[in-house]
């Protein structure tokens, strides 16, 4: 049948721009994206009480209206950008930053707009090569010899997924065995990993919360003085998760002496490496992680170490087997894809349509070098010793040494109930806007963080919070 282009709707080519649009468009968010990282060091890390929605808010609903790029550009600074917490700023030291370098945007940008499908080797051969170099260069980089295999991932919580399913397949953990079986952690464990269980049905294993020491560590004795209780009673222990870099103080465990249980006992060994992981490009990082190359599965993120935008994860297991067992598939549809001699990103995770991650990750990589990554890494661990030494001194009380880079304290005096007094500090940090810390709760007591890792954060940021945090003290010890 003749198509009769008469009828076709006029408008069925506007999605497809000409040149000049394409560049009108191109230069005016280039514009605005110098000028947001032109001022970033003016800006506040920290939009104090801006949750309450405005008349203004409407804008963000969709309808048949057309708006103008100014106008859009104008109201994303306004609502999204002037609100909350501004992850960019070197002065986010809350949670675990990363800052987002721009050389990462533009390999996200140039994935975007080349649109390559990066699951499955048959359908785009250099993207999957591109992720499995780096798949290669971090599973080399944490020690693991040939025949690990891994995935680029969203992030930790989606790698900590994959992780356990996988220690779940190769375990043969079913239904009818899962709550004879026994999963060992600490207080330091990251909530991504209870979500996990909770989705891989693993929470109805019996779980084993293990005691810290003084730094926060899981304790060696406690585990194996549990491990053998629970085979005396007729469980089977099934896996540890340790941490390398706790998301709380960034406390490392005792990674060879629990590798050693490990094995006596035949468990699975999963280290959360997702923050700490890439301080393995550090002396100092070399010495503090040994004993990452022993775990069965691991997870690191580069949106975290590596200063990438977010979305960014990564997880290895030591066997690729167990991962693609784990992960296998088949589909009619999906014959023309298979191919028995290289693994797709697909054979290796839930994710069939996978965003082209690996560029925002490669191409800074391949501009800069490792090394450049490595002296930033050290940096963040000079500054967190230097905040560790100026906080004792100026009176607050820190928790422990930092292992790497993240210090936890909190201010204490006669006159004050402790929480209520760490809680006036974080406030009165929060609305001056400059620095962001974020708190947790340790030994039962409000405890306040300093989570220092973005690319931008300098001897300057953390001489501010310590002008905040003495003016403050100051202030309230009268």
């Amino acid at each position: 049948m003749k198509e009769d282009k008469s009828k076709m709707p006029t408008n069925i080519f506007e999605l497809e721009e000409s040149a000049i649009e394409r560049k009108s468009l191109y230069e005016k968010i280039i514009n605005f994206s110098e000028e947001f990282i032109h001022t970033i060091e003016e800006q506040k890390a920290f939009h104090f009480d801006t949750n309450e929605i405005t008349e203004y808010d409407s804008f963000f609903d969709i309808d048949k209206k057309k708006n103008s790029i100014e106008d859009i550009l104008v109201f994303f600074k306004e609502r999204v950008l002037n609100t909350g917490l501004n992850a960019a700023s070197g002065g986010h030291l809350g949670y675990i930053p990363g800052g987002g370098i721009y050389s990462s945007a533009l390999g996200d940008y140039l994935a975007a707009i080349t649109n390559r499908y990066a699951g499955v080797f048959y359908a785009s051969p250099g993207a999957v090569r591109m992720e499995d170099a780096l798949i290669n260069w971090t599973g080399k980089l944490i020690g693991y010899d040939k025949g690990f295999g891994g995935n680029l991932t969203s992030g930790g919580s989606m790698a900590n997924l994959i992780a356990l399913h996988t220690a779940k397949h190769s375990k043969g953990i079913t239904i009818s065995n899962v709550s004879k079986n026994v999963i060992y952690f600490t207080s330091q464990t990251h909530h991504s990993v209870y979500k996990a269980l909770k989705i891989t049905g693993l929470e109805k294993c019996v779980l084993r919360e293990i005691p810290v020491d003084s730094h926060f560590k899981m304790s060696v004795i406690d585990l194996e003085t549990q491990i053998k209780h629970d085979k005396h009673i007729g469980l089977v222990p099934f896996l540890i998760i340790a941490n390398a870099g706790s998301t709380d103080v960034g406390s490392v465990d005792p990674l060879i002496n629990l590798s050693d249980i490990a094995k006596a006992h035949h468990i699975w060994l999963h280290i959360d490496a997702a923050y700490g992981g890439f301080f393995k490009l550090t002396a100092l990082g070399k010495d503090k992680l040994k004993g990452m190359e022993l775990a069965d599965s691991i997870i690191l993120d580069p949106h975290k170490g590596l200063f990438m935008p977010y979305g960014l994860g990564i997880v290895l297991v030591k066997n690729i087997k167990y991962l693609a067992e784990a992960h296998s598939y088949n589909a009619n549809y999906m014959r023309d894809a298979k191919n028995d001699n290289q693994y797709s990103p697909a054979d290796l995770s839930p994710e069939l349509s996978k965003h082209f991650r690996g560029l925002r990750m490669w191409l800074p990589l391949k501009l800069y070098g490792d090394t450049v990554f490595s002296e930033y890494l050290n940096e963040k661990l000079q500054l967190a010793y230097y905040l560790y030494q100026e906080l004792s001194i100026i009176g607050y009380k820190v928790l422990c040494e930092p292992d790497l880079s993240v210090v936890a304290f909190r201010l204490e005096l006669k006159a004050y109930e402790s929480d209520v007094l760490n809680k006036i500090i974080l406030d009165y940090i929060h609305q001056d806007g400059r620095i962001f810390i974020s708190s947790t709760i340790l030994d039962n007591k409000l405890t306040l963080r300093a989570a220092i890792l973005s690319f931008r954060t300098h001897k300057q940021e953390i001489d501010l919070l310590l002008y905040l945090l003495k003016k403050i003290k100051t202030h309230l010890d009268v």
